[in-house]
């Protein structure tokens, strides 16, 4: 399979990179940075200059949904790593992978240890009608909540609220912000990596689910390397890592 890798040299992308040029089955055919005079400078570009099969995207959210629009223009399956897209960013998305005959996986974290979170959480909100999100990240990341933090709140969907966000009193922001009816609350401090932790709450007990990123891309790269090679045999979005542990 011909991949394209986008935020080639970016902390997971080169991480990435080198793993494909060590797999048999993987070609690296082009990579993608702005900062690289030896990389295309965009996703067109690339998949203009090159044949891809997969584009594997590991840039920024400013840029992540037009480098995935630009893929599926062309016919190219997409993995994306990146955060910043929104639910209707994904529903555009899964309407034009289906037009245009391709797969597209996005997770916001491809280590098993979150896929294993996500799982985890969905069946414990079978059993509990409350819970809450929170999100911690270093000081200088840029988007809030996480693409964790993202994708987990839009698969569990709405918690009970025993005091509805229009009746809080005082700072009503202080009760977080609301995605797909669960609230999610974002920390952005010096000295974290991205961590998302949600709590499930019924009478008299709790439940905590936490998952923590170390300080390498080790852990992204080998379910990154999976939905590269699941991602053809798809039609339409695919969210989450962990559809494709079964």
């Amino acid at each position: 399979m011909r991949v394209c890798v986008a935020g080639v040299t970016g902390w997971t992308g080169s991480a990435v990179a080198e793993a494909i040029r060590a797999a048999e089955d993987l070609e690296l055919v082009a990579g993608v940075s702005r900062s690289d005079a030896a990389s295309y400078s965009s996703v067109a570009e690339a998949l203009d200059a090159v044949s891809a099969d997969v584009l594997v995207d590991y840039t920024h959210a400013a840029v992540v949904k037009q480098n995935v629009l630009a893929a599926l223009e062309r016919g190219v399956a997409v993995v994306v790593g990146s955060s910043g897209l929104t639910a209707a960013d994904y529903d555009e998305i899964d309407a034009r992978a289906r037009s245009a005959g391709v797969g597209v996986i996005a997770a916001g974290n491809f280590s098993v240890s979150a896929a294993l979170l996500l799982r985890f959480a969905r069946e414990a909100a079978r059993h509990f009608e409350s819970w809450e999100l929170i999100d911690y990240a270093s000081a200088t990341k840029p988007d809030a909540p996480s693409g964790t933090a993202r994708e987990l709140a839009e698969a569990l969907g709405r918690a009970r609220l025993d005091v509805p966000l229009e009746e809080t009193l005082g700072e009503r922001a202080a009760r977080g912000a609301s995605i797909a009816g669960t609230q999610v609350h974002s920390l952005r401090l010096p000295g974290f990596s991205v961590s998302t932790e949600v709590v499930f709450a019924g009478a008299g007990e709790r439940l905590t689910l936490r998952q923590d990123a170390g300080d390498s891309a080790a852990p992204y790269v080998a379910g990154t390397l999976l939905a590269v090679r699941a991602v053809e045999a798809r039609v339409g979005l695919t969210r989450g890592l962990d559809r494709l542990l079964d």
